[in-house]
C-alpha cells in the first residue's frame, strides 16, 4: 500500500511490530482506537523471531528473588495455553539433579512448589535414578540422583506476534513493515502531534497526525527517547541456540541442565520438528542494525553443554542445521552479571511519547496494557481498558470436513491463523496440503501467506511468515523452486527479481544462520581444526606440511 493512501489522522501510533508493538497495537484496536503501527524492518524481524520460543515464568529467576515477576509471568502462560491452543502448546521438561550440583534436589523442591503455587495446579514431579534415565536413555548417567519433570509452554514466536497484528487489522488497525519514523513532531507546547514516516525502499515519505505515539522498539528504544535516569540504560544481550534435526537430538520433551562450565541453566526443546539447543547470555556490542550472529565461543558453549549432558548420542556440528541469534532488551545499571538482570519492564512518558521497553515474550500483554495506561491522558476520552478480555478472538473448534488433515495439522493452523485458516485450505491444491520434510508446515501455508501477509522479501517469506529457512538444511535450499512456483501468482515478482531475491536470501541465511565460517565453510572432515584449542595448532600444522591437492586426496 502506498502511504499516500493512508489516513493522516489517528489516535495512537505505535512504533516497533515486535511482541511489544503488536501487543499495543492488538489492545489499541480493541479498544475501538484509530491506530497504526509501524515498522522500520519486517514484522518480528528482531528478538520477536529469534528468542528461545518458550512462553513460561522463568523458573530461574526465583533464584534472583523476582517473585512477582515470576508470578506474573505464570498467570500469562496459563492464559494463553487457554485462549491459544495451537500457537501456544504445553511443553514438558526434564531436569535432571546430580551429585554436587547446585542448586540441588531440595532446592529445585522448593522451586518447583512454589512454581506450581503460581499456577494454582501441581505440575512438577521427581523421579528415581533408574526412572529418569528410562525417560531419557542418552543422559550422562554419572553421579545422576534422579530428576525433576515440570511444566512449561512453547511458541512459535514469529507466528504469535502476527496473529497479534492480523487480528489487529481485522479489527480495523493498520500495519506498516519496512517503513521508518524519522522524525517525532512536536507542537509549541512541546507535546506530541505526530511523526514523519518513509518507507525504506520507496523512500516514499508522509506525515501522520496523533497526540499519542508509543515507543515500544526494544533494543532500540533510547534512540527516540533516552533514558530519564541517568544510571539505568538500556544493555543489549545476545541469546544464541543451535538446530539440530529430530533424528541427531532425539528428545521430545524439554529437557532444561546445569552446564558445566558456568553452571548457568541451558535447555534443549524440541521444536517445529527440529530440536533448539540454547542459550547464551551475552553483552551484544555491535550495531543494531546489523543482524546479529552466533559465535564460534557461543558454539563451542553449547555444544560442550548438549555434548557433555548426551554423550552417546555422539553429537557434532556436522548435525547442525543452523544457528540464529537474537538481543534481548534488559534495563540495567552495569552492575551485574548478563543473566543475574532483571527481565522486568519500565514505562516513560515525555509530553505523549510512552516508552515500554524490557520484558518478556510470555508478558507481552502486561507490558502493553501498562502502556496504554500511561498514555491514557492522550487518548480519546471513551476508551477503556479492559484486562480481562481474551487476547485474541475465539476460533472454531469444530474443523470442516472433506480436506483429510489430522486435527493436530488443524489445532496448529487455527493457532497460528485464527479464523483464516479455513481460507488457507480451501485455496490450497490437495497436493499442497502435505507436510514439508523435517517441519510442522504445510506446503499450503506459503501461497496464504505470500498474498495476504504484507510479504517483501523471500526472507519475510522463508524465515517469519513459515520458519523453513530454520528446519530444513541449508534453509530449504533443495525447496526453492518448489516454493517459487507455489508462490509466483501470490508475488508480484518477474523473473529477473526471483532470481535477485533468491539469490539475496541465500546471503542473507549464510550471515545470519550459518554456523561461523571457521567452523561452517570448511568441509566436514576439517572442522576439527577449528575447534577451540587445538584449532590453531593443528591448523598451523596442517597447512605447512600438506598443499591444497594433497589435503583433497588425504582427508
Amino acid at each position: 500500500m502506498d502511504l499516500k493512501d493512508l489516513p493522516d489522522q489517528w489516535d495512537l501510533i505505535v512504533i516497533g511490530g515486535g511482541i511489544t508493538g503488536a501487543g499495543i497495537f492488538r489492545e489499541a484496536t480493541r479498544m475501538g482506537m484509530r491506530t497504526i503501527l509501524i515498522e522500520q524492518r519486517d514484522f518480528a524481524w528482531g528478538t520477536s523471531s529469534r528468542s528461545s520460543k518458550l512462553v513460561h515464568g522463568g523458573l530461574r529467576y526465583l533464584k534472583e528473588g523476582h517473585f512477582k515477576m515470576t508470578k506474573i509471568a505464570v498467570e500469562e502462560r496459563e492464559r494463553l495455553l487457554k485462549e491459544a491452543p495451537g500457537l501456544v502448546e504445553s511443553l514438558k521438561f526434564l531436569l535432571p539433579i546430580y551429585e554436587d550440583q547446585k542448586p540441588g534436589k531440595r532446592t529445585m523442591q522448593v522451586g518447583l512448589s512454589l512454581y506450581d503455587l503460581m499456577a494454582r495446579e501441581r505440575q512438577h514431579q521427581y523421579y528415581d535414578r533408574e526412572k529418569f534415565r528410562k525417560l531419557v536413555p542418552p543422559i550422562n548417567s554419572s553421579g545422576l540422583e534422579g530428576g525433576f519433570e515440570f511444566l512449561d509452554a512453547q511458541v512459535d514466536d514469529s507466528r504469535l506476534v502476527l496473529r497479534l497484528i492480523w487480528d489487529a487489522v481485522a479489527a480495523g488497525g493498520r500495519a506498516l513493515n519496512y517503513t521508518a519514523v524519522r522524525h517525532i513532531h512536536r507542537n509549541e507546547d512541546r507535546l506530541v502531534a505526530g511523526v514523519e514516516v518513509e518507507d525504506v525502499e520507496t523512500r516514499e515519505t508522509k506525515r501522520l497526525y496523533s497526540p499519542a505515539v508509543i515507543n515500544a522498539t526494544g533494543s532500540w528504544a533510547e534512540h527516540l527517547h533516552p533514558s530519564p535516569d541517568p544510571h539505568r540504560h538500556l544493555r543489549p544481550l545476545r541469546g544464541s541456540h543451535l538446530v539440530f534435526p529430530a533424528s541427531a537430538l532425539p528428545l521430545t520433551k524439554g529437557f532444561s541442565f546445569i552446564h558445566p562450565a558456568d553452571h548457568r541453566a541451558v535447555f534443549v526443546v524440541p521444536w517445529e520438528g527440529a530440536v533448539l539447543v540454547g542459550t547464551t547470555d551475552l553483552d551484544h556490542a555491535q550495531n543494531l542494525s546489523v543482524e546479529p550472529q552466533i559465535t564460534e565461543a557461543e558454539v563451542s558453549y553449547l555444544m560442550q553443554g548438549v555434548q557433555s549432558m548426551f554423550p552417546s548420542l555422539n553429537l557434532s556440528l556436522q548435525d547442525c542445521l543452523c544457528a540464529f541469534a537474537g538481543i534481548r532488551p534488559v534495563l540495567s545499571e552495569g552492575k551485574l552479571k548478563p543473566s543475574e538482570e532483571s527481565r522486568e519492564h519500565v514505562v516513560w512518558t515525555d509530553r505523549g511519547l510512552i516508552t515500554v521497553t524490557g520484558g518478556k515474550l510470555t508478558t507481552f500483554r502486561r507490558l502493553a496494557l501498562d502502556a496504554l495506561k500511561a498514555a491514557r491522558s492522550f487518548l480519546p476520552p471513551d476508551v477503556k481498558l479492559d484486562r480481562k478480555a481474551p487476547v485474541f478472538d475465539e476460533v472454531p473448534q469444530t474443523p470442516p470436513l472433506g480436506y483429510g488433515l489430522t486435527p493436530q495439522i488443524w489445532r496448529r493452523l487455527y493457532g497460528r491463523y485464527g479464523a483464516a485458516a479455513e481460507n488457507l485450505v480451501r485455496q490450497a491444491k490437495p497436493r499442497d496440503l502435505t507436510v514439508i520434510p523435517g517441519t510442522h508446515t504445510i506446503w499450503a501455508e506459503l501461497p496464504y501467506v505470500a498474498q495476504n501477509e504484507q510479504v517483501r522479501h523471500l526472507t519475510d517469506l522463508l524465515l517469519r511468515r513459515v520458519r523453513i529457512g530454520l528446519l530444513t538444511p541449508e534453509g530449504g535450499k533443495a525447496y526453492l523452486k518448489r516454493i517459487r512456483k507455489l508462490c509466483q501468482n501470490a508475488l508480484p515478482w518477474d523473473r529477473r527479481r526471483w532470481k535477485a531475491e533468491t539469490r539475496a536470501y541465500r546471503q542473507h541465511w549464510t550471515h545470519a544462520h550459518a554456523l561461523p565460517v571457521r567452523l561452517a565453510g570448511v568441509p566436514a572432515k576439517q572442522r576439527i581444526f577449528a575447534l577451540p584449542f587445538l584449532g590453531k595448532i593443528l591448523s598451523a600444522i596442517y597447512h605447512k606440511f600438506f598443499t591444497h591437492k594433497q589435503r583433497g586426496r588425504i582427508l
